[in-house]
C-alpha cells in the first residue's frame, strides 16, 4: 500500500501559480526577450550583439545596467541598489570592464574608493537596452491588451515602490 504523508486535503496547484513564481517568470521572459532584440539591433556595436546572440550577455549583466547611475556609482552602492553581494557586482563589473561597457575612475568624495562609469561603448549599448525595452513593452501590451498591461504597470509600481 502507497504511503502518503500528504493529506489528501492538501491542494498543490497553488506552488505553480502564485504571484511569486509568476512574477518570476515574467521577469525571466522579459528579460530574454530584451537581450533577443538587442542582439538584432543594428545600433548596438555589433560585438555586443553577438555577446547577446551568444547569450554570454545575461540578465546579471543587464541588471548591473539597470542600477548604474549615469553620473556613476560606488560598487557598494551598485551592490546595494541591485540587492546582490558586492563580490557578485565586482565580478560582473569587471566583465562589464572587460567589453568596455563600464570603467572605474577615481571618486571625488573618497581617494580609497572607485566609481563605476559607463564609457561612450556603455552609453550606446544602454541605448540599445533602452529601445529593447520599450519594444518588449509594447508586445507585452499587444498580447495582454492596453488596459491590462496598464493595470499590470500600475500594481507593480506601487507594489515595488513600497520595497524601495
Amino acid at each position: 500500500m502507497k504511503s502518503n504523508i500528504y493529506p489528501t486535503a492538501v491542494q498543490d496547484g497553488w506552488r505553480v501559480t502564485h504571484l511569486g513564481r509568476l512574477l518570476g517568470h515574467a521577469m525571466r521572459r522579459f528579460d530574454e526577450r530584451v537581450l533577443t532584440l538587442m542582439a538584432h539591433d543594428v545600433q548596438v556595436p555589433l560585438a555586443l550583439s553577438n555577446l547577446a546572440a551568444k547569450a554570454q550577455i545575461s540578465a546579471a549583466h543587464i541588471h548591473l545596467m539597470r542600477h548604474l547611475a549615469l553620473s556613476g556609482s560606488r560598487l557598494v552602492d551598485l551592490a546595494a541598489s541591485a540587492g546582490m553581494s558586492k563580490q557578485a557586482m565586482a565580478h560582473l563589473v569587471a566583465q562589464c570592464e572587460a567589453w568596455g561597457l563600464v570603467e572605474k575612475s577615481a571618486d571625488s568624495r573618497d581617494a580609497r574608493a572607485k566609481q563605476i562609469v559607463f564609457t561612450a561603448l556603455g552609453l550606446q549599448w544602454l541605448g540599445g537596452f533602452e529601445r529593447a525595452v520599450q519594444r518588449a513593452e509594447a508586445e507585452f501590451t499587444q498580447e495582454v491588451g492596453a488596459d491590462i498591461a496598464t493595470v499590470v504597470k500600475i500594481g507593480l509600481e506601487a507594489y515595488a515602490n513600497a520595497y524601495a
